[in-house]
């Protein structure tokens, strides 16, 4: 089940009917998509795409607790923000649970205000990181259009060696590897040595970037 191709989906997972019903019509009311689900095999088998959004995931529930769901969704690779619920939190759940990547820990019943003010926030956090997703899938590709040459003068680029000692170890005139370095800026989308290097580092943060060391060919 989805909303509109891009709409932002506030996904309930929670067995407590009533529970859902009051949250469901404070979002809708507030202009939401909601869409309520009774326990963890529900969700899995109706979240299917990737559409933005975020998750309000009761922490117990028959069957896979709310914990468990963030594992799975992890290894899924699924990475809707979330936000866990629960009448009896304790502090070592709440600090297992943010720091397995939750954006907050809300305790029931939860006020109007913070309820809308924490889902405001999931779903800043959702559009920035598939904003940051989107630009790191550009960034490999303009990595993947470099040819072995251009890729191991960036190598040496972002390693802060110079034109002339890139140029000894590729076995290349100085003023070639100057030309290689104008076209690995441009093909890259870099505007200067800080940015070309930001995005290195992003697409090896990201494992789709290993350094590799230059060799003379």
């Amino acid at each position: 089940m989805t909303g509109p191709a891009g709409h932002p989906l506030i996904h309930i997972v929670d067995d407590d009917a009533d529970f859902q019903a009051a949250v469901s019509r404070v979002l809708r009311a507030a202009g939401y998509e909601v869409r309520c689900y009774a326990n963890a095999g529900e969700f899995f088998v109706a979240t299917v795409d990737d559409q933005p959004g975020c998750i309000l995931l009761d922490l117990n529930m028959p069957g896979p607790s709310g914990l468990e769901v963030q594992a799975a969704l992890v290894r899924m690779e699924r990475q809707w923000p979330i936000v866990f619920m629960s009448g009896y939190g304790d502090i070592p759940t709440t600090v297992r649970a943010i720091q397995a990547g939750a954006v907050d820990f809300l305790t029931k019943p939860v006020p109007r205000d913070t309820l809308l003010r924490v889902v405001g926030n999931a779903l800043a956090r959702d559009a920035d990181s598939r904003h940051e997703r989107r630009r790191v899938t550009s960034w490999h590709s303009r990595l993947c259009s470099l040819t072995q040459r251009e890729r191991e003068v960036l190598e040496g680029i972002v390693s802060g060696k110079l034109n002339k000692v890139i140029g000894a170890e590729l076995g290349a005139a100085e003023r070639t590897v100057k030309t290689y370095r104008a076209r690995v800026m441009e093909k890259m989308g870099a505007g200067s040595l800080a940015e070309l290097v930001q995005i290195t580092d992003r697409l090896r943060s990201a494992g789709l970037m290993s350094a590799a060391p230059m060799q003379n060919t």
